[in-house]
């Protein structure tokens, strides 16, 4: 049994004539003829009573009738509903983004698509990277923005943009005053550290060491809205990336020198997974948006775009 042949049965049972439903159907008529005999052979009755004139449906027929017509029911909304999605008129994407880019990069570019393709439901994870990382394993996410590289074979990088990572200090802090500082300085200065998962956390604990010496937390456990504000009370001081200091707000970014310290920010996805149309039109804004700068009210000290107007090719992550 075939579609095209539900398709002629449903035509000729609502005309009841041959002629008038291979002129609806746009089909010679003896087409219509051999396909409903084929359909009839297949089910073993016939369908139709003919007479001349017209034709009147047998108890097979009326039988079949409302199945027809419910399976080529079925079978348009399924084309539709396939249509929207590869128009972008529906669909759902799945974005996971560190909280730095949630509060900087995020907003605007998910605004833009939103603009863009407004049928195409948006759901947001923000976590540090480690978290995303488990969530694109899991097939929670579609694509993450995360801090490269990524040690993972199982996921897909691209690089998009390099960022300076700087000290960020209220503005009566002894440092505020400073234009840059070594990491040698902060032995025995009170920092106020993200919990455990964030990539900037093992950065600053890393670094801390390779300079000799371990770091002194005022306060661990913070998330990146939790740490400014809390370094901007005094607590302490944080190494934060340099777009999450606002200008002419109450943290001054003081440059980390000897040695500098920076982050790559990428795109990552399951490689055994193609990305659907509502994921690669979201890489596709994210790219955009950072080639032309539009999302900066300043570019800050450090910061390199990698990805610029064309689209990097995609590296396999390696397994360290």
């Amino acid at each position: 049994m075939e579609l095209h042949q539900l398709r002629y049965f449903v035509a000729v049972a609502e005309q009841r004539h041959f002629t008038k439903a291979a002129h609806e159907l746009a089909v010679a008529q003896p087409s219509v003829s051999k396909q409903i005999r084929r359909l009839e052979d297949e089910l073993g009755a016939p369908l139709f009573h003919r007479m001349r004139g017209n034709v009147a449906l047998t108890p097979a027929g009326e039988a079949l009738l409302p199945l027809a017509r419910r399976v080529l029911t079925d079978v348009e909304g399924a084309e539709s509903e396939v249509r929207d999605l590869t128009g972008m008129r529906r669909g759902r994407l799945s974005v996971g983004a560190t909280p730095s880019l949630s509060t900087t990069l995020i907003p605007p570019a998910l605004s833009r698509y939103h603009q863009s393709y407004p049928g195409i439901e948006l759901v947001l994870h923000e976590a540090g990277s480690r978290d995303l990382v488990g969530e694109l394993e899991q097939g929670v996410l579609d694509v993450a923005l995360v801090i490269l590289p990524m040690h993972h074979d199982i996921l897909e990088t691209t690089p998009l943009l390099r960022e300076e990572l700087v000290l960020a200090v209220p503005k009566s802090h002894a440092l505020a005053q400073r234009r840059s500082v070594s990491i040698a300085e902060l032995r025995g200065v009170p920092l106020v550290m993200f919990r455990d998962g964030y990539d900037l956390r093992a950065t600053t604990v890393a670094a801390c060491r390779r300079a000799g010496f371990e770091p002194t937390f005022a306060l661990e456990g913070g998330e990146m809205d939790g740490v400014l504000r809390l370094t901007a009370a005094g607590v302490g001081v944080a190494v934060v990336p340099s777009l999450v200091v606002e200008r002419g707000g109450p943290l001054r970014a003081v440059r980390i020198a000897k040695p500098e310290l920076t982050r790559t920010i990428g795109f990552a996805h399951r490689r055994d997974r193609r990305l659907t149309r509502p994921a690669q039109e979201f890489v596709t804004t994210v790219r955009g948006l950072v080639a032309a700068r539009e999302w900066l009210a300043r570019t800050p000290a450090g910061l390199t775009l990698l990805d610029g107007a064309a689209a990097p090719r995609t590296r396999r992550a390696t397994k360290s």
